[in-house]
């Protein structure tokens, strides 16, 4: 079963780049806790500390396609760093921020939010120029997967630093973490020669459209189908996890939610692993439904249906609730790259992250409604719901061309990542040309 792993991480570059992408955006889930906790303690009000945190999640999601457009045309790695330290100084400012002009923290978390590190869409834009066939899927698979990493340790982290220390200390700590996690994805984007702009593809993932039409995207109806997918998918996750945080502090039990929300991120990275390693072109209608079905399953057993002795008794349910998350995303993210324009892929995962943005500023006030109105079976069968609709989606999609995700395997291909550029293409030109010469 790790076959398909050990040809992944057997390829140049590929865990280097994986590994500091990771690094670069290590801060994200733990920002709204130091965030929150600082602002909440100047205001005392957790209404005007939500709008902070929102302002950061709404500048990243608003300029998720220029970046992308901007990362399509070179120069990742000055992109990179740029935004690493931009944001950085941003949240260094936030931090030394007198309480007296809280006010003040909204405008800079906005501009701050601007400069949110682009490592996830220009990541995984390269992977379709590094790899081939099964090695694809399992890249995609093994993001998704140590993604749900971060969210379980940097809210633990950054948590840790606010009780030990205070906010401060922890905006001063992500601080320093997402500007080394900057300048170590834009040394590993360089040493993989892959600064450049991608090739244009004559067939596969970009074979659908004209590769000089900038017409937009979001002109694409298959990938703003994806991008609906994104938005309620994720909209689906986070209104799960205020569920977990609602039922919790009902009880006046706030520790059932680091347990409660581990075990559904282990699931998810169970599920993650296992579905990277699987061979043959993932079906993303089968994983989406199975997440769908995956929350639902929870409905006859949260209150006021059903009034469990112990919150903790529902934690094998989430277990399998989660086992399809993680799959799902990262079918949808191969998806992504398979449809996007070989030359616009990072544009198409900008807007991708937008979707997402997007989905998690609609979750709070929907899911706060539902569990508000109904109670916790609310938000369980409204977050259902949401990835539900999503499932459905998928099933329009259209279906992968033939071949366009096969090839030789990133082993076969790994050797032409190094090789000079031919005839003044851009490094890593080799790569997307090798799936086309005839082997098999």
């Amino acid at each position: 079963m790790l076959a398909n792993y050990r040809r992944l991480f057997a390829v140049p570059h590929v865990l280097s780049l994986l590994s500091w992408s990771l690094a670069a955006r290590f801060y994200t889930p733990g920002l709204m806790i130091a965030v929150t906790f600082l602002v909440e303690g100047w205001t005392g009000s957790y209404t005007l500390a939500g709008l902070v945190a929102g302002a950061f999640t709404l500048g990243m999601a608003l300029v998720g396609p220029l970046r992308g457009r901007m990362a399509d045309r070179g120069g990742t790695d000055r992109l990179v760093l740029v935004c690493g330290l931009v944001f950085s100084v941003g949240l260094v400012a936030l931090a030394l921020l007198p309480g007296s002009l809280w006010w003040l923290s909204l405008p800079l978390s906005l501009v701050t939010g601007l400069f949110g590190t682009p490592a996830n869409q220009i990541v995984r834009a390269l992977w379709p120029r590094l790899t081939r066939g099964p090695e694809r899927q399992a890249v995609y698979a093994a993001e998704a997967t140590t993604q749900e990493l971060l969210f379980i340790f940097s809210p633990v982290l950054i948590a840790g630093v606010v009780a030990a220390a205070g906010p401060r200390w922890a905006l001063f700590l992500l601080a320093a973490l997402g500007f080394l996690g900057s300048v170590g994805f834009a040394w590993s984007l360089r040493r993989a020669g892959v600064t450049g702009p991608a090739p244009a593809e004559t067939d596969g993932g970009g074979a659908a459209e004209d590769t000089r039409s900038r017409r937009s995207l979001l002109f694409h109806p298959a990938l703003c189908a994806v991008f609906a997918m994104c938005l309620l998918m994720v909209s689906g996750v986070i209104g799960m996890d205020l569920v977990i945080v609602a039922w919790a502090n009902e009880l006046d039990a706030p520790q059932y939610v680091m347990v409660m929300a581990s075990v559904w991120a282990a699931g998810s990275l169970v599920g993650g692993v296992v579905a990277g390693a699987l061979r043959g072109r993932p079906r993303l209608a089968l994983r989406s439904f199975a997440a769908a079905f995956g929350l639902a399953i929870l409905i006859p057993f949260v209150p006021p249906v059903t009034h469990l002795p112990s919150p903790l008794f529902i934690t094998p349910l989430l277990f399998v609730s989660g086992l399809a998350l993680a799959p799902t995303l990262a079918a949808v993210m191969g998806r992504v790259g398979d449809m996007a324009p070989s030359h616009r892929r990072a544009e198409a995962f900008g807007w991708t992250a937008t979707a997402m943005g997007t989905g998690g500023a609609i979750a709070g006030p929907l899911s706060g409604a539902l569990i508000d109105g109904n109670g916790i079976v609310g938000g369980v069968i409204g977050a259902a719901g949401l990835v539900m609709v999503a499932a459905v989606l998928s099933l329009f999609l259209p279906r992968p061309a033939p071949g366009s995700d096969d090839g030789p395997s990133a082993a076969e291909v790994a050797p032409v990542l190094d090789a000079p550029p031919v005839h003044g293409a851009a490094p890593g030109a080799g790569a997307a040309a090798a799936p086309h010469d005839g082997r098999r």
